[in-house]
């Protein structure tokens, strides 16, 4: 039988802001334990909460950036249930009255394909704290510096049908939330995870199957491995003659594996009630269209805009403006370049990207500047040395021994481009290569490389390539 799969994500951004979503508590992550949790956070007796205003901001931000509709009204509700790293017993969230409803994310394919992905809705809540395992023999820990801390829950619809395309969905919501400056999305730290939603159907059938969620996977690798594995695991228990059940999963890296953690509840489990002590929250146009006004140029925006302006194709524009800070030093690159926007787009993708991966550096902490880059690219461009070079350059370049300039200067690096000493260089190879050059001559083309890398071995890299074989293959014609 042929099997369809359904995912639907729920996303948890945790929001930019300085203090907590209820309370004046510090939000830094790496505190000593139990230092950024006040009264407020710990649901002491007589205290209240207080709502974050920048946190709705936040919120309305994201609606807009997708498209959806920012709830002129929503409220706060409690969702009751017992843990030790929630202090209240219960959780101050949104049910009924969410923030934001609706919207969409455009995915990219890697066959090229985009597909338009449903967003149901985006809620306001807080997080729990975390409990601690290890180092506490036999016994648990309790942090409670995250009880508080905002989140904007975001849920999809269930329209994802392979682990690609959720990666995909993931990859673009990290990147938007980024783009607005909501998130940092810092997935070591938990600022961004995510839970999947992953049920089978046999192909054609309009019935959903029984779902399993998959709980806080944190990095794009698990989430693809984990829903890959749990659709192998439900496809043999139905294959097997029995029943997928509904509970909450969580995935094992270590044994890449998915195991049962509970069963898994519905909304009226939670007893979900709107919060007696907090209003609900009212926007009226004036604070909306503020926000509107506040928006960036959104990465689908951008794209195209690297499209039009830098001639790019789309797989580059793509890949450029996957991140905000990619495509602000891609574009300083461009610019200093002098206009060589496609070279440009070639180093970053290429040279730049393969020497920060080496490094696990970010690209806000590359050592060479998007001007320093600019600067080389100019010599690659006005024939000063070649791309070979050039590559010698970035690496001293990254080295912190100056900017290019200062480089070819101190190093004589300089391309030859003068064609007569090229040929005189040319004639002594030939002269000094008879046999080769009478087999060249009696059909062995291959020997043109041979030539190619005789030349460029007297002059130490430095000839011009293209009037090397210009010249090369006027006076192998003979």
């Amino acid at each position: 039988m042929e099997w369809e799969t359904v995912i639907g994500l729920e996303i948890h951004a945790q929001l930019a802001t300085r203090s907590k979503i209820f309370s004046a508590a510090p939000t830094a992550y790496g505190a000593e334990p139990n230092t950024q949790a006040c009264a407020v956070d710990l649901g002491l007796p007589g205290v209240l909460p207080v709502l974050n205003k920048e946190v709705v901001r936040m919120a309305a931000k994201f609606g807009l950036a997708i498209g959806a509709n920012v709830s002129r009204r929503s409220v706060f509700a409690r969702k009751n249930y017992f843990y030790p790293d929630l202090p209240k017993g219960y959780q101050i969230s949104q049910f009924e009255l969410p923030i934001v409803e609706g919207g969409h994310i455009e995915i990219e394919l890697e066959n090229g394909e985009t597909k338009t992905i449903g967003v149901t809705r985006a809620h306001l809540e807080e997080d729990a704290g975390k409990s601690l395992h290890e180092d506490f023999h036999g016994m648990t820990g309790i942090d409670l510096n995250r009880a508080g801390t905002p989140l904007l829950e975001i849920v999809s619809e269930p329209e994802m049908n392979s682990a690609e395309e959720a990666v995909a969905y993931m990859k673009k919501i990290h990147s938007l939330v980024q783009y607005l400056e909501i998130c940092d999305g810092n997935m070591q730290e938990g600022s961004f995870r995510c839970d999947a939603n992953v049920s089978v159907r046999p192909k054609g059938q309009k019935e959903l199957g029984t779902r399993a969620e998959l709980k806080n996977i944190n990095s794009f690798r698990f989430v693809e491995k984990a829903i890959n594995i749990e659709i192998e695991r439900q496809i043999d228990v139905i294959e097997d003659g029995g029943k997928v059940m509904q509970e909450t999963r969580l995935y094992d890296s270590d044994r890449n594996e998915t195991r049962s953690m509970r069963s898994k509840e519905e909304a009226n489990d939670y007893r979900y009630f709107p919060d007696p002590d907090l209003l609900p929250v009212e926007m009226d146009d004036s604070f909306i269209e503020e926000v509107r006004k506040s928006l960036p140029e959104l990465p689908a925006q951008k794209k195209q805009r690297f499209i039009s302006d830098f001639g790019l194709g789309a797989y580059d524009a793509d890949v450029l403006t996957s991140s905000r800070e990619l495509a602000d030093y891609y574009e300083a690159v461009a610019t200093a370049s002098g206009g060589q926007s496609k070279l440009a787009a070639n180093w970053v993708t290429g040279e730049l990207t393969a020497m920060l991966n080496k490094e696990n550096k970010e690209i806000t902490e590359s050592p060479v500047s998007p001007e320093m880059l600019g600067g080389l690219l100019q010599r690659i461009a006005d024939n000063t040395i070649s791309g070979k070079i050039a590559k010698t350059i970035f690496e001293a370049m990254w080295n912190g021994e100056g900017d290019a300039d200062s480089i070819i200067e101190k190093k004589g690096l300089k391309q030859i481009t003068d064609t007569g000493a090229i040929e005189k260089i040319i004639d002594d190879i030939l002269a000094n290569s008879p046999s080769q050059l009478e087999e060249y001559r009696a059909g062995k083309e291959k020997l043109f490389g041979y030539f190619v890398g005789q030349a460029m071995k007297a002059t130490k890299g430095k000839a011009n390539p293209a009037q090397v074989n210009q010249i090369l293959k006027s006076k192998l014609k003979g």
